[in-house]
């Protein structure tokens, strides 16, 4: 029964992602063009047995919906970020970085990033330009998800009810209708230009030291669930899989794909598990079922989600981590930083500090 087992956790996986490139959508991102990415990353880890899948990734989005302005702007932001962290795959430099900033500059800007959800969630609350009629919506998506969090501790069931309720709340009470733009719902590729400007050099940046921490946390902790010792997940592989899924996808203009904490590694046969779901979302996209259920979930219905993986997720874990060294100065202005700009400003200042304060 080893199969069953394998394709529940890969479902589980799927259920948590829908939500997210259901966000994705939001910000004008099409998701046919994401099969490329799923396909991919599915092909490599069978090959080389790794356990760590990728997925649509809130953290990613929010960062790159809050520094860019326009969907083309949104699309070179990860080209860019995509690019760097290719450099970092191949060459192996992972590590590297981590020796060179320290642990606790690092956990600080994952700390940062918690704080960046939870400000991010809040706005999405609050309502935006399209959705004024519904601002109720996000209020409800947060008190069910924390609720739901608090009551489960599961970040699954916390996910499905908060975008279900929120999202029924939204279509039989508030009679909401997406209109979503023509690029989302498109079924083809299309080349995507990348452009530079100071805004998405900024957002490359950013983006490339949010998968530096994702990878290492996301992707430790996932081979840690297998519960094989030594961790089976190679960073330096899940790195360059990930850059390339992304850099392909982005000059179609779809979605980005990153490292998440995967149920599907606690599953009999983890790396079964994991491709099973890429593969499933893979279908989702190709059929294109997710554009046709983003025509009744806002975007506010994630607010949730994303608070709840900030405060209570993404937050405590890291800053406990950072604030226990021997700088904690250091790690408490790099997620502060983080919060209130952006994660490459973070982490330099961070780093700035640490230098000033070895002078000194």
């Amino acid at each position: 029964m080893h199969w069953l087992a394998d394709l529940m956790a890969a479902i589980g996986v799927v259920l948590n992602g829908i939500p997210q490139g259901i966000m994705a959508m939001g910000l004008g991102f099409a998701v046919f063009p994401t099969t490329f990415s799923f396909i991919l990353v599915t092909g490599i880890n069978f090959m080389f047995n790794s356990v760590a899948p990728v997925s649509f990734q809130a953290e990613s989005l929010a960062v790159t919906g809050d520094i860019g302005e326009n969907p083309r702007e949104f699309t070179s932001i990860i080209f860019g970020g995509s690019l760097i962290m290719l450099i970092i795959g191949v060459t192996g430099t992972l590590t590297r970085i981590v020796r060179l900033f320290g642990n606790q500059i690092i956990y600080g800007m994952m700390a940062g990033v918690g704080i960046m959800l939870a400000k991010i969630a809040l706005q999405m609350a609050k309502g935006s330009n399209q959705e004024q009629a519904f601002q109720l919506t996000g209020w409800l998506s947060i008190l069910v998800a924390v609720i739901t969090y608090l009551i489960t501790n599961n970040l699954v069931w916390t996910i499905c009810l908060s975008v279900i309720l929120s999202s029924l709340y939204a279509v039989f009470i508030e009679h909401y209708r997406a209109t979503l733009p023509t690029n989302v719902k498109l079924r083809r590729f299309v080349f995507t230009k990348p452009m530079v400007n100071q805004r998405i050099i900024r957002g490359a940046l950013s983006l490339a030291c949010l998968n530096i921490g994702a990878n290492l946390s996301y992707g430790l902790i996932t081979g840690q669930m297998t519960g094989i010792k030594p961790n089976p997940v190679n960073l330096n592989l899940l790195t360059t899989s990930q850059a390339l899924a992304d850099l392909g996808t982005s000059l179609l203009g779809g979605a980005p794909v990153e490292t998440i904490i995967s149920a599907t590694a606690s599953a009999p046969e983890p790396v079964i598990a994991g491709c099973l779901m890429m593969l499933i979302m893979a279908l989702i996209l190709v059929l294109g079922w997710l554009p046709k259920l983003g025509k009744y979930v806002p975007s506010s219905s994630i607010a949730g989600f994303l608070f709840v993986l900030g405060v209570f997720v993404t937050f405590p874990e890291n800053a406990t981590t950072a604030l226990h060294g021997s700088q904690p100065i250091v790690a408490t202005l790099t997620m502060v930083i983080t919060g209130l700009v952006d994660p490459f400003t973070g982490l330099l200042s961070g780093g700035i500090l640490k230098v000033l304060l070895a002078f000194i």
